[in-house]
């Protein structure tokens, strides 16, 4: 995955700040102050705050995680938006520690933490189930095509942001044979080779990007030795493929559940659109 520790840090205006005060101080804090001592800053906001500021450039159609997703058999993902994220990573979890403290503190008086979360690598590039992830992800070179939005449509450069928090239950899944964890999957464990004939309610089915558009994910995993599951980081150039995945996982597009969402489940849910660089420096010029 790259970097060896990160933190995900979802702000709320606090009362009395204006929407442009939170978006040029959120944005202020890509300045160099911010990324010495190897780290990288990622700042994004809720799409309707964003638009508010700069109307201009907000992809079109892209709304925040305002209501709950429903889906069937009592499976529900729940919206917890928020007005701003910081994703901060890093070689090491003690510079990315100063980094987000130093943050909040600029941006007292404009923001408030809502929620944060810590997360590392396991294993490499695999998740707590012990499957690697992101099997279907593009490579590198292929990644900016899935999640930059591109050039000549409204908010380009940017790109789509959907971040979720998913505990794991992990007594369950332990529980199961490598067998059974496979056909919930839709792929081997060892080395992660797609099942020509996988369930219809696999994990891999459901989120076929074939059939919902490609996205580019950064999953990590997050939480202590006892409770503890995956960050879902999913970037996009259109908000579309990466709802399409979330309805498909809840039994809405074909009436199958995501078997995986059996033994993890969502507690927050929120969409944020990030900004290219050049949008930023344009706000903090003006």
């Amino acid at each position: 995955m790259g970097t060896a520790s990160h933190a995900y840090l979802e702000l709320d205006a606090v009362a009395g700040s204006g929407s442009r005060d939170l978006v040029a101080a959120v944005a202020s804090l890509r300045e160099p102050r911010t990324t010495m001592g190897g780290v990288n800053l990622v700042a994004g906001y809720r799409p309707e705050l964003w638009r508010a500021v700069v109307p201009d450039d907000a992809p079109v159609d892209l709304v925040g995680f305002d209501e709950d997703l429903v889906g069937i058999e009592g499976l529900v993902m729940p919206a917890t938006q928020h007005d701003a994220v910081l994703w901060l990573s890093g070689s090491a979890y003690d510079v990315v520690f100063d980094v987000a403290r130093a943050a909040i503190a600029e941006l007292r008086g404009v923001a408030s933490v809502a929620d944060e979360t810590s997360s590392w690598p396991y294993q490499h590039d695999r998740d707590l189930t012990g499957f690697i992830d992101g099997s279907e992800n593009p490579t590198l070179i292929e990644a900016p095509e899935v999640a930059a939005v591109p050039d000549g449509r409204p908010g380009a450069g940017g790109t789509i942001l959907l971040l979720q928090k998913w505990p794991h239950d992990a007594a369950e899944w332990e529980s199961l044979s490598i067998a059974e964890q496979e056909r919930v999957i839709g792929r081997t464990k060892p080395e992660s080779v797609e099942f020509e004939d996988k369930a219809s309610d696999s994990h891999v089915a459901s989120t076929d990007q074939d059939t919902f558009g490609k996205i580019f994910r950064r999953n990590m995993p997050f939480g202590t030795v006892t409770d503890h599951g995956t960050m879902f980081v999913g970037f996009c150039t259109e908000q579309r493929p990466l709802a399409a995945m979330l309805e498909s996982m809840a039994g809405l597009a074909n009436g199958h559940r995501d078997a995986l969402t059996r033994y993890t489940h969502p507690v927050t849910g929120a969409y944020y659109f990030i900004p290219s660089t050049d949008a930023l420096r344009a706000l903090i010029a003006d």
